[in-house]
């Protein structure tokens, strides 16, 4: 917050380089459009820019429990409960996870390029978010955006899907009305095939909920354990071969545990759920806001709406 610099002057620094400034003039473009055309909050986040001269904003740290495919949650003022915990220092999440796994549980330690103050802060625009394409970087714009607009405390899983949603239909809306239809079959593309590893990953996790509920001897529910997370790995590392998107590699090739399956999880299982119940407002992103946060308040209705999208147990 303290280095934030409005990106105007930014672009005017002759100091910036060229690249920086063509990208930062995209995020202006994306900006408008997210309140033009998506709905998403008119106020000072992502108008001004910071350089952490780092590669991560923070170190998320997951972890689940040896037999368990539900993650653990940590509670904090304005978010409420969440299935994730953040670091500012790689080497503290890295500590935190080695506490965890000290303590018999499945750790994951993800370096992340930006997260959302919820609306209570001007969020800048971060260098982390810069690190990948131009796609994903209004994406992840348009994500942030959406968990401003709206944020369930203490259900990660809602709140993380439909951001995922908006940030899927905002960048299809966004190449759409650039013209760029190449692009915008490129990107559906990759999201029918990323919707495919996911649902390796599910049933992966559908598998292991169902051992975890039996009563066996632990050494024998380990081993079961062990080759259950082989075959999920050797799954999706065929789907990543099939088409070519290779997202999920390092994990696989590290060793799966409940802490990678649990992550998927929260930020996918409910997206079905989302885009159908956008489908069902005719594509009107105001009525699917309005019909989101009709269930803010209404447990059975989120609930409702993420069954409705898995094949996997929650």
């Amino acid at each position: 917050m303290h280095s934030r610099r409005p990106i105007e002057r930014v672009i005017a620094d002759p100091r910036s380089s060229d690249s920086l400034k063509a990208r930062l003039r995209l995020v202006q473009d994306a900006r408008e459009f997210a309140v033009t055309d998506l709905g998403l909050p008119n106020n000072r986040s992502y108008r001004s820019y910071s350089d952490l001269e780092r590669p991560f904003v923070v170190w998320n740290v997951v972890a689940a429990p040896e037999f368990s495919i539900t993650p653990l949650h940590w509670c904090f003022p304005f978010t409420g409960c969440i299935s994730y915990r953040g670091y500012f220092h790689e080497q503290a999440a890295r500590g935190f996870a080695a506490r965890l796994a000290s303590r018999g549980n499945d750790t994951l330690v993800a370096g992340v390029t930006a997260y959302s103050t919820l609306g209570h802060f001007a969020d800048p625009v971060l260098n982390t978010m810069l690190r990948y394409g131009d796609n994903d970087m209004v994406a992840t714009l348009f994500h942030e955006l959406a968990h401003q607009l709206i944020y369930v405390p203490g259900d990660s899983q809602f709140s993380e899907s439909f951001a995922m949603t908006v940030e899927e239909e905002g960048l299809r809306r966004w190449l759409t009305a650039r013209g760029r239809s190449q692009e915008l079959q490129a990107i559906l593309a990759r999201h029918q095939a990323e919707q495919m590893i996911v649902k390796g990953f599910g049933e992966g996790r559908s598998q292991l909920a169902t051992l975890y509920a039996q009563s066996m001897p632990i050494d024998q529910k380990r081993q079961r354990k062990q080759e259950i997370l082989k075959a999920t790995g050797e799954q999706v590392l065929a789907l990543e071969r099939e088409y070519q998107l290779p997202l999920y590699d390092l994990w696989i090739n590290a060793g799966l545990n409940n802490a990678h399956l649990a992550s998927i999880g929260t930020y996918y299982d409910c997206v079905p759920g989302f885009q159908r119940l956008l489908d069902a407002e005719g594509g009107d992103l105001s009525a699917f806001y309005a019909a989101v946060r009709k269930m803010r308040k209404d447990v059975a209705a989120r609930r409702a709406l993420c069954r409705s999208s898995q094949s996997t147990p929650d």
